[in-house]
């Protein structure tokens, strides 16, 4: 399935299952509230994001909204900056008076919402957050992400088994990534699987999310002599640990 067509499978699912309980007259918009990293180092993701989004409620209001009712997007943009994000939820809830929330768009911009959205007791759905809820165990909280459970496994287990195949096997692996909700979960996720598939972890480390120069990191990741190199970060950061490594 398309990227873009993820968010829309799944908010018109959500959509269904939460407005046959909200009363409101037929001519009364729907209004679905969110945050999106629209400006800083996730701009180009949030705005496939936001452009989804709009073609879904562009069709559904083409063919007479939902229930009868359009449907209206209200956003901000959270600059990508996780500590935007309750902020914005509050006014979302508070003022905006939407119906339904959906996003942030992440890991680290989900974690932030879900308290936000546990004290006024609203159904959510997070996109692309990475076993988020673990923290919560929020029962409202729905996520699109299809890792199921133990997902910050998930998403090294293919990179661990295809080393696990290579001839002669590699021994010894590197581990770093952002300190923030996602790229902690990923890298611990990564020890976890790098352990269970006999590789020895000789570096772990996080490193600060505004961290622009990497090249000590590698130096330092390059002093262990790894075979393989495991890297939880967003694009920025990733390209810059590339630029680092060249």
């Amino acid at each position: 399935m398309p990227r873009l067509a993820l968010p829309r499978v799944a908010l018109a699912a959500l959509l269904l299952a939460a407005l046959f309980a909200l009363p409101a007259r037929a001519a009364d918009p729907i209004r679905i509230g969110f945050s999106d990293n629209l400006t800083g180092g996730s701009a180009p993701n949030g705005k496939q994001l936001l452009l989804s989004f709009q073609i879904w409620r562009d069709d559904v209001n083409a063919k007479g909204g939902l229930m009868g009712r359009p449907v209206e997007l209200v956003f901000y943009d959270d600059q990508t900056n996780p500590s935007n994000v309750p902020g914005i939820y509050t006014k979302l809830i508070d003022i905006d008076k939407v119906e339904l929330l959906v996003g942030p768009y992440g890991t680290n911009f989900v974690a932030p919402a879900i308290p936000v959205v546990m004290q006024h007791d609203k159904l959510t759905l997070g996109l692309f957050a990475v076993d988020v809820n673990r923290h919560f165990h929020y029962a409202r909280y729905f996520s699109m992400i299809s890792t199921g459970s133990n997902a910050g496994q998930r998403f090294s287990e293919g990179f661990f088994a295809l080393a696990a195949t290579q001839t002669p096997k590699p021994k010894t692996v590197a581990i770093i990534g952002a300190d923030a909700e996602f790229g902690r979960t990923l890298t611990d996720g990564a020890v976890d699987n790098a352990k269970a598939a006999g590789f020895e972890v000789v570096y772990h480390q996080s490193y600060p999310p505004p961290t622009q120069d990497f090249a000590p990191i590698i130096r330092a990741v390059q002093a262990t002599y790894p075979d393989l190199v495991f890297v939880a970060s967003y694009p920025p950061d990733t390209v810059g640990i590339v630029r680092a490594m060249s």
